[in-house]
């Protein structure tokens, strides 16, 4: 049996997160969400430096120790080229979905380094990692692109000290954010662009994410792992 783990989910409040949540019974998982309530806890993460404060939060919820970090939360919100406010969308996309993943990303570094103890990073990212999105969401697919690069970056510089980086890039997920997508590009007729005939579920992101938290072998480190139907590979 998995030895239990004191583990962070960031973005926890519904979606793919709060199927990551509830994936880790057996195990010491606090979540975060913008607002907090239920257990989570507060913070929102367009703030610069919050990302501190939340750590701070979490360790002290989990006793001082965090062994699993994994980053989830984010926003798909549409930057079109004609809009007045164009690069504050591009700057509050990267902050949240990438500044504020890599701030915990480096707090938790610290962490294992500063405890001499292996721990995990799981950055939840997107195919749009590798295959672009529409024309008012540049900045979304830059986002979860530069997600895995910085995953990438991570594994190589640690993977000796017993630290451990991975992504998870999902397609079309059955949340509130992939309805939004879906009625953004014209409905069901989009489904036909997955070969596997529907959406993930989000339980399936979550036991991906679990798997890697929990079992995978070290020398999967670095890797990114797709969770979206054939829709797109690699």
């Amino acid at each position: 049996m998995t030895q239990s783990l004191n583990i962070l989910v960031t973005g926890a409040s519904r979606g793919i997160g709060a199927a990551i949540l509830a994936a880790f019974h057996g195990h010491d998982a606090v979540g975060h969400s913008t607002r907090g309530g239920d257990g989570l806890l507060a913070a929102d993460l367009a703030e610069p430096g919050i990302a501190d404060t939340l750590w701070a939060d979490a360790l002290d919820r989990l006793d001082g120790r965090i062994d699993v970090l994994v980053n989830n939360a984010g926003v798909f919100e549409d930057a079109p080229l004609d809009a007045a406010d164009w690069t504050a969308r591009w700057q509050r996309t990267q902050q949240i979905n990438l500044v504020a993943a890599a701030e915990l990303c480096r707090l938790a570094v610290l962490h294992f380094q500063a405890r001499g103890q292996s721990g995990r990073i799981i950055n939840v990212a997107s195919r749009a990692a590798y295959r672009g999105d529409s024309p008012a969401h540049w900045h979304y697919a830059a986002s979860k692109g530069g997600m895995v690069a910085m995953t990438k970056s991570i594994a190589r510089a640690y993977a000796s000290q017993g630290i451990y980086a991975f992504s998870v890039c999902p397609g079309f997920t059955m949340t509130g954010m992939a309805d939004d997508y879906l009625a953004s590009r014209g409905g069901d007729k989009l489904l036909a662009d997955i070969p596997l005939g529907r959406v993930a579920e989000t339980a399936e992101v979550a036991e991906t994410v679990r798997w890697l938290a929990t079992d995978a072998p070290p020398s999967a480190t670095g890797s990114a792992i797709d969770v979206n139907g054939a829709s797109f590979v690699r």
